[in-house]
């Protein structure tokens, strides 16, 4: 049986979950996202993922600034939903809108509950070295991720993978997620357990002064400092290269033989001493520049040892 359900979500994270909820015949009433931002070259206002893909649906779009008023709790009350999905929003959710919905709101989180609640749950466990990430769905209350769980899925962290490819993997994974928790929830067969009291650790935001790679440490955290910040903001270093300071976000790069001093540049396939161990570099970034492949942008800024980065 289908469900008449608001979809509340912004990036592209959310868009998997909001197309398999519309194949799959329920009915939404309407999307929350948040509001368009100026980008680009001209600066023009861009709808988000998620109001982008709404529309293209035909599904009714609001972006308020926030849910805290009686007029945007009452406008969100007439929606008269079974439910409410909610997938990387942005916007915490008061408890009159929590209350709303006849059967309660639903998140979407890109973590194993209750380790890593909070904002940047995948960064955070490429950095901290996890095995494993997952998405679960949990029934909304008024703390940051502490509500019930309903379903799990898992998936395991490989060094190889950048928090690009662990988004990009978990989000269809969600989606399906998402899709036969509220098959359950509709059939009365949706069963929730509480959160466990142990492990629980809060992913911060990103901040921008993180992203400087601290060569002193081992390897193996300097790759997942690398990968866990890839693309975005990009884990960065500095070489002085002919009398020139440059830049460099490094966004992919695989643990490598050799040892030095940390940041010695160790070959001329920019192979980099750390704390205990090596790294190579695969994908880089100058300043201003598009990401490139080692070996390109070895052809224009040959570095050779015995130079270092910092």
């Amino acid at each position: 049986m289908p469900l008449r359900l608001i979809f509340m979500g912004t990036p592209d994270f959310a868009v998997p979950t909001l197309l398999e909820l519309a194949a799959h015949g329920h009915d939404i009433v309407a999307v929350y996202a948040r509001e368009a931002k100026p980008a680009g070259r001209g600066m023009t206002l861009q709808d988000t993922p998620v109001a982008r893909e709404a529309k293209r649906l035909g599904i009714p779009v609001l972006t308020p600034k926030t849910l805290r008023t009686p007029e945007a709790v009452a406008e969100f009350q007439a929606h008269d939903a079974d439910a409410a999905v909610v997938v990387a929003y942005g916007m915490i959710l008061p408890q009159a809108i929590l209350d709303a919905p006849r059967l309660g709101c639903f998140n979407l989180h890109a973590s194993l509950l209750p380790r890593w609640r909070g904002a940047a749950p995948i960064n955070r466990a490429i950095m901290a070295g996890d095995s494993e990430s997952g998405v679960m769905v949990m029934k909304m209350d008024a703390g940051l991720d502490t509500g019930d769980i309903a379903m799990a899925e898992r998936l395991p962290i490989t060094d190889a993978m950048t928090a690009a490819d662990l988004h990009d993997a978990l989000a269809p994974l969600g989606a399906d997620l998402m899709v036969r928790a509220m098959a359950a929830l509709a059939r009365g067969g949706l069963q929730l357990a509480r959160q466990g009291e142990q492990g629980v650790t809060y992913a911060a935001k990103i901040d921008k002064a993180e992203a400087r790679i601290d060569w002193t440490q081992p390897a193996r955290a300097v790759l997942r400092h690398i990968h866990g910040l890839s693309p975005f903001p990009g884990a960065w270093t500095e070489a002085v290269h002919d009398g020139e300071t440059v830049r460099l976000k490094l966004l992919r790069c695989e643990l490598a033989s050799g040892s030095g001093a940390p940041g010695e540049l160790l070959d001329d396939n920019l192979s980099v001493a750390c704390g205990d161990g090596a790294i190579r570099l695969i994908v880089v970034q100058r300043a201003g520049k598009a990401p490139m492949t080692a070996v390109d942008f070895l052809r224009g800024a040959p570095l050779k040892p015995p130079l270092r980065l910092s």
